[in-house]
């Protein structure tokens, strides 16, 4: 197993570029998660590759960089966390200020909380036109976390920062719906 981030200019077939060299070397797409943002292609991908496969799968995607593309690979121990997973939703939006990232990540860590995936955008209010930022991620909780707790610091930082903080079950209706996985 392996674990690839991919990042270049934004064109036509850099995905098709990358499941060929994969699918030539025997490999198969496991999950992935990729976007464009400001012109450039991102993405993380897992692969599973016969092993005998990797060193000439991981030269081949080498090849890519003299199209732009950069591409950085790594095992994949496919180790995880022992004992019951907790996973939480985390919703926030309001208006946008420089922080309000840097502030909820800080509190989630100093709680042990994994910040299993985020999606965060930035647009514009439909009534005002202000800035509305708008965040949406999936946190592993540790065993110890003691969620009342972890609510009512992130709601200390909600009112802080004049933004909406929910955080549900991850199977619990969401009560904001916006773009993102």
């Amino acid at each position: 197993m392996l674990v690839m981030t991919i990042i270049g200019q934004d064109r036509p077939g850099l995905v098709d570029a990358v499941a060929a060299i994969v699918g030539e070397h025997g490999g198969n797409w496991l999950e992935s998660r990729m976007s464009r943002l400001g012109g450039q292609f991102a993405g993380i991908l897992r692969v599973e590759v016969p092993a005998g496969q990797e060193p000439q799968l991981v030269s081949a995607l080498n090849q890519l960089e003299a199209s732009g593309l950069t591409i950085v690979v790594a095992p994949d121990p496919s180790v995880t966390a022992p004992g019951p997973v907790c996973l939480r939703l985390l919703e926030i939006i309001g208006q946008d200020r420089p922080g309000i990232v840097r502030q909820i990540s800080r509190v989630l860590a100093h709680s042990g909380v994994n910040i299993e995936e985020l999606h965060t955008e930035c647009g514009s209010a439909a009534m005002t036109g202000e800035a509305l930022f708008k965040a949406r991620a999936t946190l592993r909780l540790p065993a110890a976390c003691d969620i009342a707790l972890l609510r009512q610091e992130l709601e200390k930082i909600a009112a802080d920062l004049i933004v909406d903080v929910s955080l549900a079950d991850v199977d619990a209706p969401r009560p904001h719906s916006f773009g993102g996985a």
